[in-house]
């Protein structure tokens, strides 16, 4: 396991940016992936708002928000705050990208 870190885009006029963050965290917690031991190494993972990912027709035109994800970085698009239990589990949790979320940057 490694430490991951998110960016979550808060640039829109729906605040669903906002609304992603909140349920991204709130996932991590639940799935207790916040901070834990694997491997006998500390790991945190943790989700940061920003203001501009420079993906501005994914987070001004849809109804998600755009996200990174460090260090791989990874670009997600239309994310939703339905979205937040797939992404923790499979992306944080096993390792596996969310194709249909899937930006090609």
């Amino acid at each position: 396991m490694i430490d991951h870190h998110i960016f979550v885009c808060t640039n829109q006029k729906s605040e669903v940016g906002d609304e992603v963050a909140k349920a991204i965290k709130k996932e991590l917690k639940l799935q207790g992936l916040k901070t834990f031991v694997a491997g006998g190494q500390k790991a945190h993972n943790r989700v940061q708002t920003c203001n501009c990912l420079d993906l501005c027709k994914q987070c001004k035109k849809g109804p998600g928000a755009a996200i990174v994800v460090y260090p791989e970085g990874i670009f997600y698009g239309n994310v939703r705050p339905k979205d937040a239990e797939r992404l923790v589990h499979e992306h944080l949790g096993k390792g596996r990208l969310l194709n249909d979320l899937l930006l090609d940057n």
